[in-house]
């Protein structure tokens, strides 16, 4: 039982640790939660930077699952980028992040819309909270990077 209690311990304590934290807004002298902004470069199309908002509940087993996603061009996005991606209709995980010792997950997930050249970056939690799966979603259209020029000429021809 000892060492249960301090894996958790330990587990809560590094899950505080983040390398890619921007920001930590407290809710307030009487809650433990707080409103972490977490930055998330796209590993493949490193040209879009996501900025993630979700409420963390320090020394508790469960932080809620709410979150928001806004995620913007910031470098170029090249014809390349796109050809490695996944383009099922499922998308791939580009960012995960355990929100509780109870096996619920936030995920990022990167889903390619090719007829209207856009990147959608849907954040959401893996487990049911009041009836409901949370979940936000952003969007980076290609329009104007060198992406969407390469598929444009594709498409006309």
């Amino acid at each position: 039982m000892k060492k249960l209690l301090a894996t958790v311990g330990v587990v809560t304590l590094l899950a505080g640790c983040s390398d890619n934290e921007v920001g930590d807004v407290s809710l307030g002298v009487f809650t433990l939660k707080d409103i972490k902004l977490n930055t998330l470069v796209d590993p493949v199309v490193t040209g879009v930077t996501c900025h993630i908002a979700s409420v963390e509940a320090n020394l508790s087993f469960s932080d809620p699952s709410d979150s928001a996603i806004s995620c913007r061009q910031t470098g170029e996005i090249t014809p390349d980028m796109i050809a490695q991606i996944d383009k099922s209709d499922s998308g791939e995980i580009v960012f995960r992040k355990s929100k509780s010792v109870f096996f619920k997950t936030m995920k990022v997930r990167r889903i390619f819309d090719s007829e209207n050249q856009t990147l959608m970056y849907l954040s959401y939690s893996t487990k049911e909270t009041s009836g409901s799966f949370k979940h936000s979603l952003s969007t980076v259209p290609l329009w104007g990077t060198m992406a969407y020029q390469q598929l444009a000429g594709r498409v006309a021809e």
